[in-house]
């Protein structure tokens, strides 16, 4: 996936060029109808002032101005409702497609991040991108096209109001602009601060019996407001630093605003201009006024998720440091082998220095050493967690380096020290092993396991939920469905 934010979002508009394409039709046609609607106003005030009212056609005015508010009505609905399938369906994609990416990392990596907060960032880059993407279409395009439709009026009033509204407006956006590229620092800054404080709040709420065990409550608390507090500064430079791109906005627009009204109002009195463009040029103004501070606004909380969209890409995108290989695993018996195995964690000592091992197939091997000796760094090579820094680890003569990562998994079932349950229903994490396995084969593995009796003793038995982690449980019972679920797997290679 592109591993800049601008690229990130265009890679998913051309996911979906149609749906764009067609709301952002939608959207300059009901933009430039509601630009359109002005110059039936003036119409119908020129026509409104003659002096023989009775004779005056107001009907046509009248009616194009109505006709015209009715489609721009129509077009905002319908855009609002392609906007909303494409955005959403948008996001799904953009979530599910880091989440696939994140779980690629090593598990090196997922020890050097909090979980929490790397799932959060997931959740909030998803967020900014479809806030992102409603902005463009309808905070963003809409002023744009005003401002184009505005030039347009302005020259059947005078062209020099239009040449002017175009300096005006370009030396805005201009500062503007550059005001929001210094800001993108100070926005980066409080999307890191906060991400790092949703980890600490996981994390925390994750250990809270540790927390109770050991009274650190008042301990822990003051440890999370003291990074509250950080993420607190950098919020309040951030969001100052928008409020004072809108303090620049506001005077800017005011004094133009201001300026081009008493410019129609004076060409009025010298005769130069009708009452109808007056209020063309007055309600032109006014429109734009407003359209350019939401635009304004618009581009200034864009920069903002930008700046969270470059943090969070800068963390989950990285590349894989397991590169894949795309052929499956050819197992035939389970033979395993070590050689010349060297591996080390990064500035540590190394934990296997020229490995030698042969494990032939249905052979039972128990690997028993001190604390720290790399029992369960040998396991985790097995199953490819981790790259060898030299050496080869084969598999019926396979370099596992060779072949697939989930192929060389699926040929492998292993009950972990601490089982880690998903927060779903007993049945479903037995069948985690197997997915299509039916409720007699879960049954079967979970006799196999000694499960089964204290499972049918809980009141929904196989449909009983073990909350988050399987807290619910047991130790001893969480490791009985680890069994089970590794049962039912029926792999090859069993690991325990």
């Amino acid at each position: 996936m592109p591993d800049t934010p601008a690229r990130f979002l265009w890679h998913y508009i051309g996911q979906r060029p149609w749906h764009f394409s067609g709301l952002l039709l939608l959207i300059v046609g009901a933009a430039g109808c509601a630009v359109s609607v002005q110059y039936g106003m003036k119409m119908l005030v020129d026509a409104m002032a003659t002096d023989q009212r009775s004779q005056a056609n107001v009907w046509l005015p009248l009616g194009l101005f109505i006709s015209l508010i009715a489609v721009e009505n129509l077009l905002w609905r319908l855009g609002g409702w392609l906007g909303c399938r494409t955005v959403i369906a948008s996001v799904v994609d953009i979530r599910v497609d880091l989440f696939r990416h994140l779980t690629g990392h090593p598990m090196r990596y997922f020890t050097e991040h909090f979980a929490g907060a790397l799932g959060n960032r997931i959740t909030a880059l998803g967020s900014a991108a479809g806030q992102i993407f409603g902005g463009l279409a309808w905070k963003i395009v809409p002023p744009i096209v005003d401002f184009i439709g505005a030039i347009v009026l302005l020259l059947t009033v005078d062209w020099r109001m239009a040449a002017t509204l175009v300096g005006l407006i370009g030396i805005v956006a201009a500062i503007i602009t550059s005001f929001g590229i210094r800001g993108r620092a100070k926005h980066q800054r409080f999307a890191a601060q906060a991400a790092r404080v949703g980890g600490e709040l996981v994390d925390a709420v994750s250990n809270v019996w540790t927390i109770k065990a050991f009274a650190a409550r008042d301990r822990e608390s003051a440890r999370l407001a003291e990074q509250i507090g950080h993420e607190a500064v950098a919020h309040r430079r951030s969001w100052m630093y928008v409020e004072k791109a809108r303090v620049i906005h506001d005077i800017c627009l005011s004094l133009m605003a201001g300026g081009m009204l008493l410019w129609a109002i004076s060409m009025w009195r010298s005769g130069a201009v009708s009452a109808g463009d007056v209020v063309l040029v007055s309600a032109l103004t006014f429109r734009i006024l407003h359209g350019s501070r939401d635009l304004a606004l618009t581009l200034v909380d864009t920069t903002q998720q930008l700046g969270a969209i470059a943090d969070t890409l800068q963390i989950i995108l990285q590349p894989h440091a397991i590169v894949d290989a795309n052929a499956p695993l050819a197992l035939a018996e389970g033979d395993v082998r070590f050689e010349e195995v060297c591996f080390a964690y990064p500035e540590r000592a190394a934990v296997l220095e020229g490995l030698n091992l042969h494990i032939p197939a249905g052979q039972k091997v128990g690997i028993v050493g001190p604390s720290g000796a790399g029992k369960s760094t040998l396991i985790a090579l097995i199953q490819r967690l981790d790259d060898v820094e030299s050496g080869r680890v084969l598999i019926d003569g396979q370099d596992i380096r060779s072949v697939s990562q989930d192929s060389l998994r699926e040929k492998i079932a292993v009950v972990p020290q601490e089982t880690a349950l998903f927060n779903r229903s007993i049945g479903d994490n037995i069948r985690y092993g197997r997915p299509d396995a039916s409720d007699a084969d879960v049954h079967d593995a979970a006799r196999h396991a000694f499960c089964d009796g204290f499972i049918r003793q809980l009141p929904e038995g196989y449909d009983t939920q073990v909350g988050e982690r399987g807290v619910m449980l047991s130790g001893g019972q969480r490791q009985r469905l680890g069994i089970a679920r590794a049962f039912l797997k029926d792999a090859p290679i069993l690991i325990l």
